[in-house]
């Protein structure tokens, strides 16, 4: 009965040994997918949803304080969602990007605002506060769309 048992044990680790060494059941993976461009779409140049570039949400908090922003500058792609959360840490403030059309309204700190737009148009663009000569003060930065 002893030489059965042993018969048995030594016939399934060889079983796994050999299963082990070959690769058949020591790998997961999961699926791959994979993105097939029909010969249709490359010879009419159309575009499937599938090959669509989904934007990228860029999100940031800039805080303003007596008189400036930080960070002083940002930057994303052109094509990007972009989240900007003014945090007012000290002072009576507001943030503005002309180009854009995007602004707060004029907020007395501690407060904050969200501001989403899409990054259409590539170049550098000032973010400023408009409340009196803080612009002039050095309360402005860049956002720069590449």
């Amino acid at each position: 009965m002893k030489k059965t048992y042993t018969i048995v044990i030594v016939l399934i680790l060889v079983v796994l040994g050999v299963l082990f060494f070959t690769g058949k059941g020591s790998k997961l993976e999961a699926p791959a997918v994979i993105n097939d461009v029909s010969k249709e779409s490359e010879e009419t140049g159309l575009v499937s949803e599938e090959e669509t570039t989904i934007a990228e949400v860029r999100e940031f908090t800039i805080s303003g304080q007596n008189f400036s922003f930080t960070p002083s500058s940002i930057m994303v792609k052109k094509g990007d969602k972009v989240k900007i959360t003014l945090k007012n840490i000290d002072g009576f403030h507001d943030f503005k990007i002309d180009e854009y059309g995007v602004a707060t309204k004029q907020l007395k700190s501690p407060a904050e605002e969200v501001l989403e737009f899409t990054a259409d148009k590539v170049g550098s663009f000032e973010y400023y506060c408009s409340v009196g000569t803080h612009r002039a003060m050095g309360m402005f930065g860049t956002l720069k769309v590449e």
